[in-house]
């Protein structure tokens, strides 16, 4: 069975934000189809868009996966649901939960139920900075360039974060 590499953004800004991001991670690695291979710092961030809500914690997680992508999205909007998110109100607005395929191996995919790499991870301080505790030399399929790269771009205003001590994650 062939395995894949894939980046998944993990975020919270309602409730017991870092519960959320923890039993998502778990949920994700749970049905045995999914194994974490490495996490990013966890960080509090202010929220994009929408800027009436609490801020956010993210971070970023690499699994490998014998899914498909489109198996693995169902089963990453199911752990949403499961958690209790549901139809999103206000665009980039609150959520218990938001699971987010970054990259998926090195394929660029553009259907109407997902887009990869996803389509704003290159203006989103939130996904660069996790991404590259990762492994800052992931080169970004569309546009060739390093995530570090890619996060040195980025105009300091805005997008502000700070690194969330937590011992038990």
């Amino acid at each position: 069975m062939k395995k894949h590499t894939a980046y998944v953004s993990v975020g919270s800004n309602l409730g017991n934000r870092l519960a959320n991001c923890q039993k998502g991670v778990e949920n994700l690695t749970r049905a045995g189809n999914v194994w974490l291979r490495a996490r990013s710092r966890v960080y509090e961030t202010e929220p994009v868009g929408y800027k009436q809500q609490d801020w956010f914690i993210n971070l970023v997680v690499k699994i490998e996966t014998i899914l498909d992508t489109m198996p693995l999205l169902e089963q990453i909007q199911s752990i949403q649901r499961d958690a209790g998110r549901t139809h999103d109100v206000i665009r980039f607005g609150p959520r218990v939960l938001d699971l987010d395929i970054l990259l998926y191996d090195d394929l660029v995919l553009n259907s109407k139920r997902l887009v990869l790499p996803h389509p704003r991870m290159h203006k989103r301080r939130f996904v660069l900075r996790p991404i590259c505790d990762i492994d800052p030399n992931i080169i970004h399929p569309v546009f060739n360039l390093k995530m570090q790269s890619l996060l040195n771009r980025l105009e300091e205003t805005g997008q502000r974060m700070i690194e969330f001590k937590c011992l038990d994650f």
